[in-house]
């Protein structure tokens, strides 16, 4: 029987002064602070007349490549770990959650699963949005620094090769190869020269670079194109901006359609365009017009047109690569997060 009432649950041990901090932030949880024990002892979670042990890891921070980190350790038999963090990432969170291990933020958040006892309270203030002290963050080119090492997760890197695959300075690849090296997720062999990294932890990295990413100064054209299907639209899509010249992704539904069919309704067709084009000469070469209500096409620009990087040509259509169509995914409205997990499992295998 699962132990649902939060008036029962006590946490006692030897704990850090920040661990207490946070504990006593969450309602309902009595705290039980026992320094004079030995600091081997294990710190308990009590309910219901029961006692388990528990170890618990006290953060200041923790972003998504941390969580993962913290998954590998609890992934021992019997072991039951406890995260009490100040500041945590949404997707921090939903990696701990969704493995098991239990979390405690500094807004008064709390989730803790153990045998007999499930414990899950909304936090009464806003949790901070927790910012890496790191410059280098996982946008931008940076971020396709990071596509560019999914996409070929199983190869050996030297800075100047990334950079090339990523058409980004050394300078800069050499930064994110540091950071993703600080946060356990590459790994460096060799010296000098001949120095190369490899990915040991690419959920990590996936998850990292969805928190971190953004697409700057997005503009968005709403429009409408004579179509019977989305298949028909796509192709539409394709003939007309190929015979021009414009450089387009599809991506979300439509890309989600055609790389894994389990999408069973497409409402409309999103898709990247090289920015610099205007939005008239896009909806002349698409013979398309633009509407506020009932469209079918959805067309985004960005600076920089990081979302085509690494397109792939498929059918004779340009759609993003698995790694942005995840991303675009989750952010839908459309059922896109549950859209981007089916990608996750069955196209990216992550």
């Amino acid at each position: 029987m699962m132990e649902k009432d939060r008036r029962f649950v006590k946490i006692e041990g030897p704990l850090e002064a920040e661990a207490v901090r946070l504990l006593r932030g969450v309602e309902g949880v009595e705290v039980v602070d026992r320094e004079a024990r030995p600091r081997a002892a294990d710190v308990r979670v009590r309910f219901a007349g029961r006692a388990e042990p528990v170890t618990v890891e006290v953060k200041r921070y923790l972003n998504a490549a941390g969580a993962w980190q913290l998954v590998r350790r609890a992934e021992a038999p019997g072991y039951h770990l406890v995260v009490l963090t100040d500041e945590i990432t949404e997707e921090a969170r939903g990696v701990l959650e969704g493995h098991g291990v239990g979390v405690v933020d500094g807004a008064g958040n709390a989730h803790l699963e153990l045998p007999g006892l499930l414990l899950h309270i909304e936090g009464r203030r806003r949790p901070k949005e927790a910012r890496h002290p790191r410059a280098t963050r996982l946008r931008g080119k940076a971020g396709v620094v990071a596509q560019a090492l999914l996409l070929d997760r199983g190869r050996p890197w030297k800075v100047h090769d990334l950079a090339e695959r990523a058409e980004v300075s050394d300078g800069l690849a050499h930064r994110v190869l540091a950071r993703l090296e600080s946060e356990a997720i590459v790994g460096a062999e060799g010296a000098g020269p001949n120095r190369v990294r490899r990915i040991v932890d690419a959920r990590a990295l996936l998850d990292l670079w969805a928190e971190e990413n953004t697409d700057r100064s997005v503009e968005r054209t709403t429009a409408y194109r004579l179509a019977r299907t989305p298949e028909e639209l796509v192709g539409a899509i394709g003939e007309r901006l190929g015979q021009v010249g414009i450089e387009y992704a599809i991506t979300r539904a439509a890309a989600a359609m055609t790389l894994a069919p389990f999408v069973t309704s497409v409402s409309a067709v999103d898709l990247w365009v090289a920015a610099g084009i205007s939005p008239r000469r896009l909806l002349d070469a698409l013979e398309a017009e633009r509407v506020d209500t009932g469209a079918n096409l959805v067309i985004a620009q960005t600076p920089g047109d990081a979302p085509l990087a690494f397109r792939e040509e498929r059918q004779g259509v340009w759609m993003v690569n698995p790694m942005r169509l995840y991303y675009d995914l989750r952010s839908d409205p459309r059922r896109g997060r549950e859209q981007a997990d089916r990608v996750r499992e069955e196209v990216i295998g992550l």
